[in-house]
């Protein structure tokens, strides 16, 4: 699982049981993501968490670091069993813009900050599958 975390609205991105494709699960307003994950994490099984690291171009952290890790510190204590890995999330969501202008989407349709936000946690996924592949 995947999650790109944004003060607003947090996009939650999963891969099947052989871990081939990222795909898009939800986007869920933050104030509700723990609800929702304690919810989805009892009836699926998950055995790492992908929590995007946004950095600044120089590697600084950015802005919503500090929100960011107060996000993690709790996810940590809620869920000690599962694995919890931080991944540089550096252009995830210029990406995430692109994809849905490539994929033919209208520009109404890409105004759908939610559907951004869970292509990008779709895209940190993806991103973390690869890098251990190889």
């Amino acid at each position: 699982m995947a999650i790109d975390y944004g003060s607003k609205r947090t996009g939650i991105a999963v891969t099947d049981e052989l871990q081939i494709i990222a795909s898009g699960l939800t986007t869920v307003e933050t104030k509700n993501v723990f609800t929702f994950l304690e919810t989805y994490l009892k009836t699926e099984n998950v055995s790492k968490i992908i929590v995007g690291e946004p950095k600044r171009l120089n590697n600084e952290a950015s802005s919503i670091a500090t929100e960011i890790n107060k996000f993690v510190e709790k996810l940590t204590q809620l869920f000690p069993e599962i694995e919890l890995v931080r991944l540089d999330e550096r252009f995830t969501s210029k990406i995430a813009f692109q994809t849905m202008i490539d994929s033919g989407l209208k520009k109404k349709q890409r105004q759908n900050k939610a559907l951004l936000d869970e292509i990008a946690a779709t895209i940190l996924l993806q991103d973390y599958m690869s890098s251990q592949r190889f």
